[in-house]
């Protein structure tokens, strides 16, 4: 109940911040949103995009889920959650750009470099398979290098899984190639405090901040 008293608490502080401090502010988002920006990020508790970046209410359209993961275009009648959000911001909100944020230490890019640990799992495993073969490979690579090596490369390469995905979606790929749209590949680095972009032309991650 601790937690639960501690969050009411915050919510005061924000009525007070933006209901009463920046009234403007939500009189404009009663109207609607407009965020510019689609963030894909991880469910993470230490990795809020809007905390990160100190966006305010209305500045982000966010979706969260285990080890920021896109999955590729699929046209059927199953569920799909993440590329309805996508669907909804590129295409009801005709937001400018889409970061994948992904981020160290993901416990999700963890179990798949350990597959004991989804061994009991329903939903986890097949949603992770996403970047089964990107992490198959880097653990062929690293076999012999530290766990902590591995993991890091495993969350470079899921991120970069996610992106390809992105383009999968035809409205997406057509949209970039118009100018309309663009895609970038984020990485917080929670041990260093660190934020790295993937650069398509060097193909590597590099410090923003």
């Amino acid at each position: 109940m601790q937690d639960i008293a501690r969050m009411i608490r915050g919510f005061r502080h924000f009525r007070r911040n933006y209901f009463s401090n920046d009234a403007r502010l939500f009189e404009r988002l009663k109207e609607g949103q407009n965020p510019r920006t689609l963030v894909i990020g991880c469910c993470d508790s230490r990795v809020d995009p809007a905390l990160l970046t100190e966006s305010a209410p209305g500045d982000l359209f966010v979706i969260r889920n285990v080890a920021n993961l896109v999955p590729p275009y699929d046209h059927d009648t199953g569920f799909h959650g993440v590329s309805s959000g996508i669907e909804y911001a590129v295409k009801a909100l005709e937001v400018r750009d889409i970061v994948v944020l992904g981020h160290s230490g993901c416990g999700g890019i963890a179990a798949l470099l350990d597959h004991a640990m989804l061994e009991q799992t329903e939903y986890l495993r097949p949603w992770l398979s996403i970047a089964q073969p990107a992490l198959n490979a880097v653990r062929e690579e690293l076999q012999h290098k530290p766990r902590e090596l591995q993991c890091r490369a495993g969350e470079e390469a899921a991120l970069l899984v996610s992106l390809e995905n992105l383009l999968s979606f035809p409205w997406i790929r057509e949209r970039v190639e118009a100018g309309q749209l663009t895609v970038h590949g984020w990485y917080f680095d929670l041990h260093r405090g660190e934020l790295l972009a993937f650069d398509p032309e060097q193909r590597e991650f590099v410090h923003l901040a």
